[in-house]
């Protein structure tokens, strides 16, 4: 070894390397990797377990499940405005597929984690190894190939020097604003464990600046012009506002502009629920104030959206004839959507430079009193709502008033799948941007537990509450023992409604009378569904397997026993389960809005036939944006 070299091995080289990763915006700094999660197996154990061992500064931090483990650190980074995140470590084999859920969802999200699943022997000789799927094709192939569909960069490291043109690679993707996403270095098990003399310069400090992108001048001012010509503009905020830390910058220019607001799943929170101009969500989770005024729209300013078909209502939101975009989006590729006026550049930047190309513009007084009216109407809404004592069992929408209102001023609330996104969407009252926690890119079920916990991680000293539905809790509850373990209390909400709630709606709404969604057994050989009267429910307990988990449980039967229990669960010293069970049938309404589900096109059933005319009907109003 000379003076210039130090001899590590390649796992010892990669911890020691995500050690002096740092990133910086806006002149604050900050290392990029919180610590590492992990499950060990014969693919990591002996060589980035033995790192991990040895460098005991790089915290690691033992999960239960490799997808929620993912889950965690996406909620993590998500939490902290993409700025930081975790490494997650798995073994070979089932280890490292279980990952690859999560890998969807964190490039899904654009939220960068960085994976590192254990691969089979570089040098061959010994295989098949345990848990390897072999191939009569080829033996350059394993399981970790699967990764590169849902990866933003993918490797594999079968020599240990390779990590030197790997890694920074591998960086420069995890911190850019517009290609974030999962990024999967996959690493033979015999590689981990060989040495090799790095260059000790490799070691060294590196600050990774994220920067603020500007767009075109010429762009702008044709923006500018844009919306000065528009009679009735609508400002969609997504994601992308709130990455930026542009909620100011946003509010300043709704204030000066008089432009209203209409936010997706990512975006809400970006104003505060009561300011005027915020109309609620919009889409096909929307709410009527936002789902009118878009419908008339003739200048939609999307910002930091990637304008899915829950935010486009399957392309009929914006219905006027005339109607124009004007994307404001890091990412290029978003930028360019329904044939935008692209603005590829940084949110907050944008706004500020846009609002200064906009001095003495406001839009008609009519328009903005058309929309104040609407925002009022509909927390009126939120307020009749809230207010439902649905009888014998409570409402979900009621359910989630007394979550809202008894909840601390800085509490997180988190969900991903089911029903309750769209409830949550439109009832939930956002009182700072970061309140209302969303995994809607993806909507994973078993997100929920895992991403609250990602989230107390990121942010100790707020009050974390995890809003999960039954089928959802049944994926993946199992990260309320690392909760436990490591410290970090949640509040869980586990509504159980005795099955698939959201899409028994939706197969009902299709005439499908809600075929497989009931938690029952089966009579005559076949599943019941939401029409079979009186059904044989399950001897599932779920209060019962949360408190084989260690949580301390509160059990509910009525509106009254709910309120009570949340109340009560803010004086217990470790994660808590609050259970109750809510009615399948009463749900929140759609508002004005659709979502294209195709319909079986023939069928025997009457309610498919009926439903498919609907949907043929409904179909016509999707449009092209040229």
């Amino acid at each position: 070894m000379s003076a210039k070299t130090v001899r590590l091995t390649m796992a010892q080289a990669l911890i020691k390397y995500l050690t002096k990763q740092y990133v910086e915006r806006d002149g604050k700094e900050q290392p990029f990797f919180a610590a590492c999660f992990g499950i060990f197996g014969h693919g990591c154990v002996s060589g980035v377990g033995q790192a991990l061992q040895q460098y005991p500064q790089f915290r690691y931090y033992q999960t239960r499940n490799e997808q929620a483990m993912v889950h965690v650190s996406a909620a993590y980074a998500k939490m902290k405005n993409r700025m930081q995140t975790f490494a997650c470590l798995s073994s070979i084999g089932p280890g490292a597929t279980n990952m690859i859920t999560g890998a969807a969802v964190a490039t899904t999200n654009h939220l960068p984690v960085l994976l590192l699943p254990g691969d089979i022997f570089a040098r061959r000789n010994v295989a098949p190894v345990l848990q390897q799927l072999e191939s009569e094709t080829t033996q350059d192939i394993s399981v970790s190939d699967c990764f590169k569909p849902v990866s933003r960069y993918w490797d594999r490291i079968s020599r240990a020097e390779q990590i030197l043109t790997a890694l920074p690679e591998a960086m420069r993707v995890l911190t850019s604003p517009a290609d974030t996403g999962a990024v999967t270095l996959s690493l033979p098990e015999d590689t981990q464990t060989e040495a090799y003399d790095y260059p000790v310069e490799f070691f060294n400090k590196r600050i990774w600046s994220i920067p603020r992108n500007r767009a075109s001048l010429r762009l702008l001012t044709e923006a500018a012009r844009w919306i000065r010509d528009a009679k009735c503009p609508l400002i969609i905020a997504g994601g992308g506002v709130i990455y930026s830390s542009a909620e100011d910058a946003l509010r300043q220019f709704v204030e000066k502009t008089g432009i209203p607001v209409g936010e997706t799943m990512a975006g809400k929170g970006s104003l505060l629920y009561d300011d005027k101009l915020n109309l609620g969500a919009i889409g096909v989770t929307g709410t009527f104030a936002a789902n009118r005024i878009a419908r008339q729209a003739d200048l939609v300013i999307g910002i930091g959206t990637r304008y899915s078909d829950f935010t486009s209502a399957s392309k009929t939101a914006f219905a006027n004839p005339d109607v124009r975009f004007v994307n404001i989006n890091v990412a290029e590729f978003d930028a360019y959507k329904h044939a935008a006026l692209p603005l590829t550049a940084d949110a907050r930047v944008t706004l500020e430079e846009l609002l200064g190309l906009l001095e003495g513009y406001h839009v008609g007084k009519g328009y903005q009193q058309k929309a104040q009216q609407l925002h009022d109407q509909w927390q009126k809404e939120v307020d009749r709502i809230y207010a439902i004592r649905n009888q014998p069992l409570p409402s979900q929408g009621e359910l989630i008033g007394v979550v809202n209102e008894l909840s601390e001023p800085d509490a997180v609330v988190i969900n991903a799948a089911g029903s309750m996104p769209g409830d949550l969407h439109k009832l939930w009252r956002t009182r700072h941007s970061k309140n209302f926690h969303l995994e809607y890119g993806y909507s994973c079920m078993g997100y929920e537990i895992a991403g609250g916990l990602g989230v107390k991680m990121a942010a100790p000293e707020r009050e974390v509450i995890v809003m999960v539905g039954d089928g959802s809790y049944l994926m993946l509850c199992n990260e309320i023992v690392t909760s436990i373990q490591e410290g970090y209390k949640l509040t869980i909400v586990l509504m159980d409604n005795q099955g698939f709630n959201s899409i028994g709606g939706l197969s009902r709404s299709l005439g499908q009378e809600g075929f497989g969604t009931r938690y029952a057994f089966p009579r005559n050989n076949k599943l019941p569904d939401d029409t079979s009267g009186e059904v044989e429910p399950l001897p599932v307990n779920l209060a019962m397997n949360a408190r084989g988990l260690g949580a301390h449980v509160i059990e509910c039967k009525s509106y009254d026993d709910f309120v009570a229990a949340f109340k009560e669960s803010k004086k217990t010293d470790r994660t808590t389960v609050i259970y109750v069970r809510n009615d399948r049938y009463v749900g929140v309404p759609s508002y004005e809005s659709w979502w294209d589900v195709p319909v079986a096109e023939v069928s025997e059933m009457d309610g498919v036939r009926q439903a498919r005319k609907k949907w043929e009907q409904n179909r016509k109003l999707e449009r092209f944006y040229f």
